[in-house]
């Protein structure tokens, strides 16, 4: 009495009615509690351990740890709780012991340990749990964890393939027993391996792993202690996992590599290839054409088209007794030759670039090679016999007064041979009429004056 006066001496009014508080411990034990106690936050600000055990307590607010963040150690064991989530224990990071065991527990949500990465012991026995989320506990979550008590509870099935992926230091504090587990080899198989590995979750309580076998009349057969009951069961068969199947496209000349990732993990991990056309892997790996990396990668250094079909690898991890099987379907394809000229593309450009080219040509390169080019057709008026063609040209030229001058200067002779009616003794004669064109240029308005003579 006069300890526990000196504990509330300490605490002065912080602690709780009725709990006891020293300087990082606040117990709430026993008190017929039936809801969860307004923490102050100078009790909590050290708080390392809380005890709220054998109390009436069937709900957790999601605040109710909201002032306890250093909290390491949590006794909520023997109260009424019915469900625990994520936002219940979500403030607790430094977490490492939880208690939860002799409750009325029939679910525990998928997140509930999710964020808890200090975990170290979880104690979920004596309740009704039917299904727990073994998939959200993995070495990267939870790298401490140890202990996982969900013994005596109402487990029927377990979740193999979730199981075996446990990492090995929660296998080994992985409690089962009492469970109203089914006979099944594959439980079978876990347990015998379990036991001859010496893990303490078996082989203290070897009496207490049974399973149900329905019939007529149900019986509750001892794992470990009824061996001819499962003498169908194969002891060293291991539990094999299936990988999704992976496509990969790749041309020829490439080298190529094939994982062989999956979801195992670990350091006593041996890799195995299953290759098509059914060659010696070993004698390729020696002359270079594959390689085996450290990882189960395998490298094809330089593919082939017969290098295509179905490459299978298969992990295996010798300490929790599991396989896991990976199909990789590989297509090798014809690399594109760099030596084509054009393709469509190409070819469709040059046509472009060849049209550009004459149409500059037709718009801007004479095609008449002489000095000047033909004029278009004379009027009806003018005949078209021997007309000086670069002089009708130039009037339409660019009418400088040198050029101009030159053009003047020059004589033009043309000689028409025209058909007259002269009559000499009543018969045609032939006259040819010579025409001697005079040109005047005028600077303002240009105008030819041609004058003709005719002589017979």
């Amino acid at each position: 009495m006069v300890l526990i006066s000196l504990l509330f001496r300490i605490s002065g009014a912080s602690c709780p009615q009725g709990c006891l508080c020293t300087s990082d411990i606040l117990s709430c034990g026993a008190l017929g509690l039936d809801r969860f106690p307004n923490l102050l936050p100078f009790t909590t600000s050290v708080l390392d351990t809380l005890h709220m055990s054998h109390n009436r307590i069937s709900l957790l607010s999601p605040g109710a740890f909201h002032n306890v963040s250093g909290l390491r150690y949590l006794d909520l064991s023997s109260n009424k709780l019915q469900v625990v989530g994520k936002y219940h224990f979500q403030n607790l990071p430094a977490l490492e012991v939880l208690l939860l065991y002799n409750n009325r527990l029939s679910r525990v949500e998928s997140n509930t340990l999710m964020g808890l990465g200090s975990l170290r012991k979880v104690y979920l026995s004596l309740n009704q749990i039917t299904d727990f989320p073994f998939f959200s506990v993995r070495k990267h979550s939870h790298p401490n964890l140890v202990t996982l008590d969900l013994s005596s509870n109402r487990l029927f099935r377990l979740p193999m393939d979730d199981i075996v992926l446990l990492p090995v230091a929660v296998q080994k504090g992985l409690f089962l027993h009492n469970n109203s587990l089914e006979c099944d080899c594959s439980l079978y198989r876990m347990f015998w391996h379990w036991e001859q590995k010496g893990y303490a979750s078996v082989k203290d309580y070897k009496d207490d792993y049974k399973c149900l076998k329905y019939g007529e009349p149900q019986i509750s057969i001892n794992f470990l202690r009824s061996a001819h009951f499962f003498e169908n069961c194969t002891i060293g068969k291991m539990i094999s996992l299936i990988s999704p199947k992976a496509d990969k496209v790749v041309y020829e000349g490439e080298q190529v590599r094939l994982d062989c990732t999956g979801t195992l993990n670990g350091e006593d991990l041996s890799y195995s290839w299953i290759i098509p056309h059914q060659e010696n892997i070993s004698q390729l790996i020696q002359n270079g054409t594959l390689r085996l990396n450290q990882d189960g990668s395998l490298d094809i250094l330089s593919a082939h088209s017969i290098d295509s079909g179905v490459y299978q690898c298969t992990a295996v991890d010798n300490t929790r007794m599991i396989n896991e099987s990976r199909e990789v379907n590989l297509t090798v394809v014809a690399q594109r030759s760099s030596e084509e000229p054009f393709n469509t593309g190409y070819t469709t450009l040059f046509g472009c670039v060849v049209t550009l080219v004459l149409i500059l040509m037709y718009l801007y390169l004479t095609p008449c090679r002489c000095s000047c080019c033909k004029p278009p057709p004379p009027s009806p008026g003018i005949s078209t016999f021997g007309e000086d063609r670069c002089t009708l040209a130039s009037i339409f030229a660019d009418p400088s007064t040198d050029r101009l001058k030159g053009k003047s200067q020059s004589d033009r002779h043309v000689m028409f041979l025209e058909p007259l009616m002269a009559g000499k003794n009543g018969h045609l004669k032939a006259a040819f009429v010579v025409e001697q064109p005079a040109i005047e240029w005028d600077t303002e308005n240009i105008t030819i004056i041609s004058e003709r003579n005719y002589s017979e």
